[in-house]
């Protein structure tokens, strides 16, 4: 395999993944431990400013890219670094577009996307941010929705109800 598709592949799958390492770190550490930082997210009253306390995350997950980077560019042997290090931008680059641009409106670049795709996805984070205390909420991705989300919020909410 060249190293040109090596390095594609792993850019696009280090991209993938990290759907999943956002799942399992907004469910287990923004919703565990670190809830501190991430309540101000869902409790709007609380912050100051323009920033909120749940932006200390970016600088989290920026870290790991970061040392992909400087690794995959200083240590030959580590070369492939680099690229996971591309696949992670790319994802938070993604995450912020949909997340803070698209869903929160935290800058007006653009207002509406109309798709089955971006309602189910502004469905989704709606439900997440139903909660906003630490315990009961659901949905924590972001990309990857679930397919009730696709219906109308009637639809859902009548099949959540009836389940109970």
């Amino acid at each position: 395999m060249s190293s040109v598709v090596l390095y594609t592949i792993t850019i696009f799958a280090t991209a993938f993944l990290m759907e999943f390492v956002a799942y399992f770190s907004h469910k287990y550490l923004m919703h565990g431990w670190l809830w501190s930082w991430h309540e101000d997210h869902h409790n709007p009253k609380m912050k100051e400013g323009f920033f909120e306390k749940n932006d200390l995350f970016f600088l989290v997950f920026a870290i790991p890219s970061m040392a992909c980077y400087f690794l995959g560019s200083f240590v030959p042997s580590l070369r492939i670094l680099f690229f996971v290090g591309i696949g992670i931008s790319i994802y938070g680059l993604i995450y912020f577009l949909i997340h803070d641009v698209y869903i929160h409106q935290r800058f007006k670049w653009f207002r509406q996307l109309d798709s089955k795709y971006s309602r189910a996805i502004l469905r989704a984070h709606g439900d997440h941010h139903s909660v906003t205390i630490k315990e009961g909420a659901t949905s924590f991705g972001l990309l990857i929705v679930a397919n009730k989300y696709f219906k109308k919020r009637s639809a859902w909410k009548k099949e959540k109800s009836l389940n109970k």
